[in-house]
């Protein structure tokens, strides 16, 4: 695939956009499901969505510690047990690329990649599964984040832009570009012309270059092909009529949330990824809560410090009070994503929820040391994907040598829990390994991502 782009681009990109263009596919639509092919057409679309909460969670009020399908769901989980029978709480893994750092992990948190000053980040596992998915959507992916630094990296490493607005979300899916269609289409192609005549002149550039400098020219230039691929996408998709949607979903997600109602704005983003997913406008979205250092204050809730000023507790009883009703607040908003998705129908009549995954969790666990170590994670839906809830997952347990959780007389953890927090007691438990089946069962055909080691069950 690589390789033809290249080849096509370089020599005549004009004729692979028009032959290209031909073969780009319309959304799935009911009325273009064959009756005798219903069935198998309509379990096709594959879904998947990451949430991404920053700073770790607190811990000890956090952690699940029977392993099984017999669990007792945490205070701060509580919000998720009236979907125990369509999720999965994991424990234990980690990403080994990302010990011992702390307010970057969330760069590593979808890629499994390594942090370091001399190490280049690479793709993200939603846009693994974007290579797969985008033939069918408008666009490849949707990437939101509340303070702009989205989860999403393409093969070069390179960050994807992330929006922030609700109404510029709606509006991105919903609603004619500004100018119209002819204005958009003009821009999309100047903008191809802009990229060809980078091209030429880099290739000049290349005749005279040392090997150092010609890797970097590669990483620009894959760059440069990406782009020219997303353009190529969206003029080909200006001629398809856009969704429709209800007056009642238009007034309820088209509007701009301020920061001080989180809860209105979690959940406004999270009826965005739902619509979506229901009008086949893309198949893969992630949604930041905020980045380590950036994650906004919950004042509706009597929260006004920021999350990082609460990880770093100090054993402080009240910002670890706040820290937990942090958690917990977004875990609710999390289980109102998961209501949503179960609630509404997909093309086959079935839940949406059923052919959709949803990854929820953080790449940090223990905020006030930076232990990155057991993180947090919970795995839903996907049942058409072949996943089987109900149980805990508990690569702690599974270690050798692993005596149980330290729990004090009272039946609560001690603080003796934040070594598991910080070391991995699993070293083969490899978040990677979570990833790859994910990617998996949207349809990549691999047997390996970022770090993996085996592929996880579940």
């Amino acid at each position: 695939m690589s390789n033809y782009l290249s080849q096509s681009w370089l020599i005549d990109r004009r004729h692979a956009l028009k032959a290209l263009g031909s073969f780009i596919s319309l959304p799935l639509l009911e009325c273009m499901v064959p009756a005798r092919a219903a069935e198998a057409v309509t379990a096709t679309p594959r879904r998947s969505a990451f949430i991404y909460l920053a700073n770790g969670v607190h811990s000890l009020n956090y952690q699940i510690t029977a392993p099984g399908k017999d669990y007792k769901f945490s205070r701060s989980l509580m919000p998720l047990e009236k979907h125990r029978d369509v999720i999965t709480p994991i424990s234990g893994l980690h990403h080994p690329g990302s010990l011992s750092h702390h307010h970057n992990c969330i760069n590593v948190w979808l890629t499994g990649g390594k942090l370091g000053p001399s190490d280049k980040n690479t793709i993200s596992v939603d846009q693994k599964m974007a290579e797969i998915t985008a033939q069918h959507t408008r666009y490849p992916s949707l990437e939101v984040a509340i303070t702009q630094e989205s989860l999403a990296w393409t093969a070069d490493g390179v960050r994807l832009p992330a929006m922030r607005r609700c109404s510029e979300i709606f509006a991105s899916m919903f609603e004619e570009p500004k100018g119209g269609i002819a204005a958009q289409r003009r821009a999309l192609r100047r903008k191809g012309s802009v990229l060809d005549d980078n091209l030429a002149e880099v290739r000049r550039m290349e005749k005279k270059m040392g090997s150092q400098d010609k890797g970097r020219m590669d990483q620009y230039l894959t760059s440069v092909r990406e782009a020219e691929i997303r353009t190529r996408r969206a003029d080909a998709w200006l001629d398809t009529p856009l969704p429709t949607i209800s007056d009642t979903d238009r007034q309820r997600t088209n509007r701009d949330i301020a920061d001080t109602k989180a809860g209105d704005y979690f959940r406004t983003v999270y009826d965005l990824m739902v619509l979506a997913f229901q009008t086949d406008v893309t198949r893969v979205a992630t949604f930041s809560l905020g980045g380590e250092g950036q994650a906004i204050a919950i004042p509706e809730i009597g929260i006004t410090e920021s999350r990082h000023q609460l990880s770093h507790h100090g054993g402080d009883q009240g910002y670890m009070e706040k820290l937990t009703n942090y958690d917990t607040f977004a875990i609710e908003q999390y289980s109102y994503f998961l209501t949503r998705l179960a609630e509404t129908k997909d093309i086959n009549g079935k839940s949406l929820l059923g052919s959709t995954m949803s990854l929820f969790g953080s790449g940090m666990s223990y905020g006030h040391s930076h232990g990155n170590a057991n993180l947090p994670l919970v795995l839903a839906g996907g049942s058409d994907l072949g996943l089987k809830h109900g149980q805990h997952l508990d690569f702690n347990a599974t270690a050798a040598g692993f005596q149980g959780y330290s729990l004090g007389a009272d039946g609560a953890l001690t603080t003796a829990h934040y070594q598991v927090c910080s070391r991995p007691v699993n070293s083969d438990a490899h978040m990677s390994n979570l990833l790859l089946l994910m990617a998996q069962r949207m349809g990549v055909e691999t047997d390996k991502f970022g770090d993996s080691n085996k592929v996880i069950a579940i």
